[in-house]
């Protein structure tokens, strides 16, 4: 990894291990393919995150996410204006749904899970706050995409990003209907949601990302 991006070389490597660490925990040679580094310097990134508990590693000795993010992605979440106005509508949504709610902001190419509220069920979709998810896969990357579901105001997916979970997400737009600044969505199984979720929950979803909307004020 010759290309700095931020012009301290050092922390591009160690930004490279925590992103390699992303969909999941990888051995040392599966981080060192992942980040086109040297063994010995994936090795020693590695075990200075993990100094710091921004890298972990599981019971088979991989290298994995420290839970020192999740603290810092609350924390980041918190911060955010955005989350604040959001959360009375979100717990709404969730209670006249019954199924997770979440809502996404872009960064990049990825989504950002900013909030985050599970189903009272069983079996329920969970997306961790601060999770970082593909743009091109999910109702909710659609949207900050662009799409904004035209006349309806939402958009829908059956297991575009994960088999057996369907989502309905819905813009949360800038000031007089301007650009996307976050999607509001809806996820859970399929069994529960249908192949058809936009036409139980779409509505709902529409009017949840409005709610935001009125309590974030203009962005």
């Amino acid at each position: 990894m010759d290309d700095s991006v931020s012009g301290v070389g050092v922390l591009d490597k160690g930004v490279a291990v925590l992103s390699a660490l992303e969909p999941g925990p990888l051995s040392l040679a599966d981080l060192v393919a992942a980040t086109g580094q040297s063994r010995p310097t994936a090795h020693r990134l590695a075990v200075a995150l993990e100094a710091h508990g921004l890298v972990r590693r599981d019971e088979r000795g991989r290298f994995a996410l420290g839970l020192r993010l999740a603290a810092l992605g609350r924390a980041a979440s918190a911060g955010e204006p955005l989350v604040a106005a959001a959360r009375s509508a979100l717990e709404a949504l969730r209670d006249e749904t019954g199924e997770s709610v979440q809502l996404y902001v872009r960064a990049g190419e990825r989504r950002v899970c900013v909030a985050a509220l599970e189903s009272p069920h069983g079996l329920r979709t969970i997306v961790p706050l601060g999770a970082s998810l593909p743009l091109d896969r999910g109702s909710a990357g659609r949207v900050l995409l662009g799409d904004t579901g035209g006349r309806k105001g939402w958009v829908a997916s059956v297991a575009e990003r994960e088999a057996g979970v369907a989502s309905v997400s819905a813009p949360v737009l800038g000031a007089d209907g301007g650009a996307v600044r976050a999607a509001v969505s809806v996820s859970g199984p399929i069994e529960r949601t249908t192949r058809t979720p936009g036409r139980r929950y779409g509505t709902a979803v529409a009017r949840a990302a409005r709610a935001v909307e009125a309590a974030a004020g203009p962005g």
